[in-house]
């Protein structure tokens, strides 16, 4: 498995952009489906973005076209570049990793997560 640390979380009024790092160890880094999460108060998790190890995206709708993510395989690290966030964005914000065959939302491997505050 990868071992996973979020970074980049906080408070941010609405209409603001907050970008988001995950630190990810193992050798495997690269080969792996890297993603984005979210889970809001009262709410199930839900998948919010993916990248593959090629750079090819997928995105839930609600943030196609606010959200970006991106890997750089030798840092080890994917991002989420967030902009023009809304309230309704507020939530834990979980980093996670899975094989090729997964993609673009089964993951195996989970960060502890980032809180995210986006305030009206």
């Amino acid at each position: 498995q990868v071992q996973l640390v979020e970074s980049g979380g906080g408070l941010v009024q609405a209409g603001g952009s907050l970008r988001l790092s995950c630190a990810a160890s193992g050798r495997t880094f690269s080969d792996n489906n890297m993603g984005w999460f979210r889970q809001a108060p009262g709410k199930e998790r839900e998948f919010v973005a993916a990248i593959n190890w090629g750079g090819i995206t997928a995105y839930t709708n609600s943030v196609r076209g606010r959200f970006t993510i991106s890997r750089v395989n030798a840092k080890n690290t994917v991002y989420l570049q967030m902009n023009s966030l809304k309230p309704e964005d507020t939530a834990v914000y979980y980093c996670a990793a899975g094989p090729p065959t997964g993609w673009p939302s089964g993951m195996n491997s989970w960060g502890r997560g980032t809180l995210v505050t986006v305030s009206s």
